[in-house]
């Protein structure tokens, strides 16, 4: 369904006993939230279960608050009201670079909230997907920005339960390793990062985190059905008439285009794929250009949006299968505005840390060197 100006603008206030809550933009963000598959039942039974929200202790230099949904799925997090207006401002073109990119890293924010208790200040805050969902086999987490001054962190002691996310230097002699996924994660991490630049923020964030894959994740017996229904969640709909009314899952082809669908995978592309790769790489991609009029637009379309065969799981998004690891991987913290004070801390770092990286540097240094990040760590 198509949103309108007012969906951008809306704000709805809701009375509660001891507080009221506000919320920003509630259409934009429910068509997002559905455009994801999420359940608005199911979102709510995460927002609001009887459990406690689980506090998440971060190394950030930021003074917001985390909180971690009881079933680790969604992330709360105080916002300044400069950085909440820049995202508002922003919405429209952070949902269509989504809609055009319906496989970004960019995390997804799922609602922007303000709550105002009596005698006290308001405070405002965002819902976003985690990046890493589920989490219980997770065995390292870093935090990257491309650059070596303060990207160390110490691991815990031995036998300790606290969660430490480690940073770049944490990281250095290790490879993300892909194999055929490889070139679509360069070329979207290229994607989401000329879209920040365009925004003109730097200082963001790209999290990883990986566990080994279970023999039977690394060997999978993909039926055919599997393999279609894998490939449906992951064509972009623009190749065939829209469906207007269906909330689908991001890159979902409506049940009636199955036929179109079919037609796109020929049996050569289909043998080209080993099908126990299919979760690591993506069929579609390997075809050889195909003749006929229409053929071309729709593999250029595919092509220039650089669609993945989605893992089956509840955070697909974020999760890209290796040969032997499972990473997570998302952009997050994306509201840094390059002002004139970021430009002073950028002069300041240079006298401080001479020939050494930092975080501070104009937006598309920073761009290009996250880019060159990935590069390198990657095979």
């Amino acid at each position: 369904n198509n949103l309108s100006d007012d969906d951008f603008r809306s704000e709805v206030t809701h009375i509660h006993e001891d507080f009221t809550m506000e919320t920003f933009a509630g259409p934009v963000f429910a068509s997002l939230r559905g455009s994801l598959g999420l359940a608005e039942q199911e979102y709510q039974q995460s927002l609001c279960s009887e459990n406690c929200y689980l506090q998440f202790i971060s190394n950030s230099k930021s003074k917001a608050d985390f909180f971690l949904t009881n079933d680790k799925r969604f992330f709360l997090k105080t916002q300044n009201k400069r950085e909440i207006k820049f995202l508002l401002a922003n919405l429209k073109i952070y949902v269509e670079h989504l809609k055009e990119y319906p496989h970004s890293l960019l995390v997804k924010f799922l609602g922007v909230h303000r709550i105002k208790i009596p005698h006290k200040r308001k405070k405002y805050f965002i819902v976003m997907q985690s990046v890493f969902y589920p989490d219980d086999r997770i065995n390292a987490r870093y935090d990257i920005k491309g650059c070596e001054v303060s990207r160390w962190t110490e691991p815990a002691p031995e036998g300790s339960q606290i969660i430490v996310v480690f940073k770049d230097l944490n990281f250095e002699g290790q490879y993300i390793t892909l194999d055929r996924q490889r070139p679509w994660l360069l070329r979207q991490v290229e994607i989401d990062t000329r879209f920040l630049r365009r925004l003109n923020v730097l200082d963001y964030s790209l999290l990883l985190a990986h566990q080994p894959l279970h023999h039977d994740e690394r060997h999978p017996s993909l039926s055919f059905a599997t393999l279609i229904m894998r490939t449906k969640k992951s064509v972009n709909p623009g190749t065939s008439p829209v469906h207007l009314g269906i909330a689908a899952v991001p890159g979902e082809v409506p049940e009636d285009d199955f036929t179109l669908l079919l037609s796109e995978i020929d049996g050569g592309c289909l043998r080209q794929s080993q099908v126990g790769d299919a979760s690591s790489g993506d069929p579609l991609q390997t075809c050889p250009e195909h003749a006929g009029p229409g053929r071309d637009a729709a593999d250029q379309d595919f092509r220039a949006q650089n669609r993945r065969l989605l893992p089956n799981l509840k955070n697909p998004l974020h999760v890209i299968d290796g040969p032997e690891q499972r990473y997570f991987i998302g952009i997050i913290d994306i509201f840094t505005v390059y002002s004139f004070k970021k430009r002073l801390e950028h002069w300041w770092k240079r006298l401080r840390h001479p020939g050494r990286s930092f975080s501070t540097v104009s937006p598309q240094t920073y761009c290009l060197r996250l880019c060159q990040w990935v590069q390198d760590h990657t095979k």
